[in-house]
């Protein structure tokens, strides 16, 4: 095996696997939005500004996701990605 051996082995992504990748992705995400109430959006947006006062983030920091059992029990889950405290 030479070293252009090793070049030429490196195969482009496929960009229409790419493109089904991230679709379904996106369509598993409004799929858990779809259960979710009425009043999460906003919600969440207090959420985030709550968590402004005290530490500078972006939204993208902020995950905030409803669970919901067989048993009509609801969870509310939220994670947070905090700055270093330098």
């Amino acid at each position: 095996m030479s070293i252009l051996d090793y070049f030429r082995s490196n195969k482009k992504t496929n960009t229409a696997v790419t493109a089904k990748e991230r679709l379904q992705i996106i369509v598993a995400h409004q799929r858990g939005e779809r259960d979710a109430p009425d009043y999460f959006p906003k919600m969440k947006q207090e959420i985030i500004e709550v968590i402004r006062k005290y530490v500078h983030i972006s939204e993208d920091q902020v995950s905030v996701q409803l669970d919901q059992n067989d048993d009509k029990l609801s969870v509310l889950e939220l994670n947070v990605t905090l700055p270093d405290g330098k």
